[in-house]
């Protein structure tokens, strides 16, 4: 027994008594940890607003990039077997080899359309960003580590649910829906109303 942690006794147990550090124990993560938004506890629930985070743009620019030179490597890795194919049947038989020349070519003009396509779809509308979709229009299940992938698809599928809604952009957080929004945006809105009011009145001046 060392400092009152132990065995009283070695006696019956197996072993020495010997108390040493467990070196297989791994201290678990906070709560939350690789999630695209803070973990907000039971303490400080009331008193944190939500935050997004946004996601990285060079992050994500670099893995569309990536993704557009792995379809150009697997292009180049088709024309090269085909190549192959056609010269064990013989050129006449299954088509013409290709030149090294003639396969940069085709894998330049791939890139190039992968690249603008990629450009076209991928600012601001529903191309490659938001939520990404597999064939068949299934959503795309994101990997643990895909974090700013995830966070990017949260803030468009919040955007697509305001825009349903109907809910302005430029409403804060907590505004109405919690009852308790600060007075500036109660001020804000009582305005609002004031002259929604005001508008409706000079309408039935009109008529």
């Amino acid at each position: 027994m060392s400092s009152n942690v132990g065995l009283t006794t070695p006696r019956g147990s197996g072993t020495s008594g010997y108390v040493q550090r467990n070196w297989a124990f791994m201290k678990p993560r906070n709560a939350g940890y690789g999630a695209p938004y803070p973990p907000v506890s039971a303490a400080n629930a009331e008193t944190r607003s939500f935050r997004q985070r946004q996601p990285d743009k060079q992050i994500l620019e670099h893995d569309r990039r990536r993704a557009v030179e792995v379809k150009v490597m697997e292009e180049r890795e088709r024309l090269e077997e085909e190549n192959e194919r056609v010269e064990e049947e013989g050129e006449g038989a299954g088509g013409t080899v290709l030149s090294e020349e003639e396969i940069e070519a085709r894998c330049e003009e791939l890139r190039g359309r992968l690249l603008r396509e990629m450009e076209e779809g991928g600012g601001g509308k529903e191309g490659e960003r938001g939520v990404k979709r597999e064939k068949g229009g299934e959503k795309r299940q994101f990997k643990t580590y895909q974090v700013h992938e995830l966070a990017e698809a949260k803030i468009e599928e919040s955007e697509r649910l305001r825009r349903a809604l109907g809910i302005r952009e430029d409403r804060e957080t907590g505004e109405i829906s919690s009852g308790r929004g600060n007075g500036e945006g109660r001020k804000r809105e009582s305005g609002r109303e004031r002259e929604r009011e005001r508008e409706r009145e000079r309408e039935r001046e009109r008529y």
